[in-house]
Parts: structure tokens; sequence; C-alpha cells
């Protein structure tokens, strides 16, 4: 394999680890994106003057992006070849950043937010499959630890970095982007010396349109444990990214933007760390762990509301972290283990689905409530409806062992 990738290697590309050090910068970079908004919501509220609820929609539109990316490119970097689709993916992430960065209004935000899911949507998978290809041997587990977890190693990144901006340094809705950019632009230069893993790449016209989506009928019943752990992980990652900077400022009375990011950059580096140090228990043990960690989670975040408590909410986003890499890594392994080899790629879409509007739904939920009610009552609603799902889906979890 090696002297075949050698082959395909333009001359003085990166490759080893240099390739895969660069694929995976790519791959957090694409992620900080996504999370660079998270501290800057409370000021785009103020700024634009939009309510609680247009700000869980404005979090929830990029879920449009990932979508259109799984449904119709998710095959992408199969026929084009890996970098050509990762240098795609890169473009919309530069665009995206550009509307970010010159918005005006909350229609620059919702397309700069659906671009930013579209772009995340095909390089991760782009990475996850390239990564894969550039490690040698026949185990390629390595190549998910280490797009999950640098997967939330941007996600904090960027969240962080952006809290910093928006407290200490001035025009915050615009340095951050900036910066951002400067970002995207190393990272393209990096990706665009990688060597290509494809050996004969096709063209755009031999990309298909058509939509995948399905889960056999024989596996339906065990399908739906790490369906729900891939929701409720997501979830609890969406409530972070869109609503902890609201609550943060609201309830505990903390309005540091720099706080607002160093709660999410919490999240994902426990989170990282648990995907690295938990490789080596099983798939379905971690996932049944991640279903029963959620439970104390919402019950800290609901608490830590009551008695404004950062103390109680720096523990809830500590055992949050676990949950989330557990549940997301736990899930998506047991799908690929449960599902049919002709049909993987369908099944592992189907979960995706349910991880994206696991992201998006419930925060959309929570802003109407609060909305409707306030806050504590949005997120003990929100804390009910993730322990409900987690019985049902230990459940499904215990009688469907195999």
């Amino acid at each position: 394999m090696t002297s075949d990738i050698q082959t395909m290697t333009r001359e003085n590309g990166l490759g080893g680890a240099a390739a895969m050090a660069a694929v995976a910068a790519m791959i957090a970079a694409l992620f900080a994106g996504s999370t660079a908004l998270t501290p800057l919501y409370v000021i785009y509220k103020q700024a634009f003057g939009f309510s609680q609820i247009t700000l869980t929609l404005v979090y929830a539109v990029y879920v449009v992006g990932n979508l259109a990316a799984l449904l119709f490119f998710g095959r992408l970097s199969d026929a084009i070849g890996r970098r050509p689709a990762a240098m795609a993916a890169m473009a919309v992430a530069v665009v995206s950043a550009l509307f970010f960065l010159f918005a005006e209004n909350l229609a620059w935000l919702d397309i700069a937010r659906i671009l930013s899911g579209l772009g995340i949507g095909i390089g991760a998978g782009t990475g996850t499959a390239w990564l894969a290809e550039l490690i040698e041997g026949k185990d390629k587990s390595r190549a998910a630890i280490i797009a999950t977890s640098t997967n939330f190693v941007g996600l904090g990144g960027g969240a962080l970095l952006s809290g910093l901006l928006a407290q200490y340094a001035p025009w915050p809705l615009r340095l951050t982007f900036g910066a951002y950019l400067v970002l995207l632009a190393l990272v393209t230069l990096l990706i665009w010396r990688t060597q290509e893993t494809i050996s004969r790449p096709g063209t755009l016209s031999d990309v298909s349109m058509r939509p995948r989506l399905s889960v056999p009928e024989d596996i339906r019943a065990q399908f739906v444990a790490p369906a729900v752990t891939g929701f409720g992980a997501m979830a609890l990652v969406g409530f972070y990214a869109a609503l902890a900077p609201s609550i943060l400022a609201q309830q505990l009375h903390a309005t540091n933007h720099a706080e607002a990011g160093g709660l999410f950059f919490e999240l994902s580096i426990v989170a990282a760390a648990t995907i690295v140090g938990t490789a080596w228990l099983s798939s379905r043990s971690i996932m049944l762990a991640a279903l029963v960690l959620m439970i104390p989670t919402v019950a800290l975040i609901v608490a830590a509301q009551v008695y404004a408590s950062m103390a109680l909410m720096i523990a809830a986003t500590a055992i949050c972290g676990v949950a989330a890499a557990l549940g997301y890594r736990g899930g998506l392994q047991v799908v690929n283990q449960i599902a049919p080899a002709d049909r993987r790629a369908e099944v592992v879409s189907a979960f995706f689905i349910c991880c994206f509007c696991g992201n998006a739904l419930p925060v959309i939920g929570i802003g109407v409530l609060s909305s409707l009610t306030n806050a504590t009552t949005a997120s003990l609603a929100f804390a009910g409806m993730i322990t409900v799902f987690s019985l049902v889906a230990l459940g499904f979890g215990a009688k469907y062992a195999r």
C-alpha cells in the first residue's frame, strides 16, 4: 500500500505523519468555525435585535448544510479524490467566514451557518476516509479516534478563541472571523500539499446525487439504542453551543464572553480526552455508559440554573463532555458493527441524520419554551426528554445486546 500511495504523491508533497497532521488540522479548523459563534450569540442578539427563538433557529439552520452534504455529497471524495473534495470544503468554509465577517443582518448569519454546515459535512467525511488511507496496516480504528478527537478539539478551540477575542479585543464580530480566515488559509495550503490517496480520481460527472438512506428491517430494533444515543449526545452538545452563553449571562450572572467560550472548551477537551483514553473499551459498553451519564448531566444543568452555581455548571460540563464523547463514538461503532456490509453507508447515514436532528431540534424546542415560560422550565423539559430517551435506549440496548 505504501508504494502505491507514494506513486500518487505529488513531488515534495506531505506524506506519513505530516499528511495525517494536515488532515487532522483540516477537520479541527472546519469544526472551529461552527463554534466560533457560540460566545458571540449574545452580542449578535443585541446588535441585530432578535429573540431567543431566533437565536436557536440561527444555530439550528446549520443542520441544513450538514444534511445537504450527507445526502448529496457523501461520496464526493470517493469520486473526485480526497484532496479536491477537501479543497472544496475549505473553499465553502472561507465563503462562510466571509459572510460572518461582513454580516449586516439575520439573513447573512443564516447563509453563513448553512455554508458552515455544508463545508463541515463534506470535509469531515473526506478527512476521516483520508486518514484511514494514510494509516498503514489493517486496523483503521485509529483514523476514527483521530477524526473524532480533533473534531472536539476544533469545536473547543473555536469557542475559546472567539470568547477571548470578544472579551478582550476590539471589533468582536469582525476580528474573530478575520483570524479564522487566516487559519483557513494556512490549513488550505497544507491540504494542497498533502498526498492524494485515490489512484484514479474521476470528475464531478461521476458523482451520484441520489440520496441513500435506510435501515434494514432485521436490524431496526438494534438500531434504536445507538440512534437515540447519538441523538442525545448531540442534543447535549447543541445545548451548550447555542444556549449556554445565554444561561450564563441571564441566570448565573456571568457576562464575560471568555467564560462562555471557556465552558464549551472544557466540554470539548474532556470529550477529546475521553475518546483517546477509552479507545480500548468495547463499543457497546461505552454506548450504554453514555446513556447512563446523560441523566446526571441534565440534572446538574438544571441544578446549576436553579442555584445560580458556576461550580455545578462546571461539573455538569465535565460529565457532559464524557457522555457526548462516549455516546458519539460508541453509537457510531455499534452501527458499523450491526450494519450489513453491502448497506453500511446507508445505515451510517441514517445514524448521522439522528445526530443532526439531536443537535438542532431540542435547541429549537428549548428556545420556544423558554420564550413562553422561562429558561429553567425549558431546561427541565429538556432534562426530562433526555432522561426518557436514555431509559428507552438503555432498554433496547440491554435487550438487543448483540
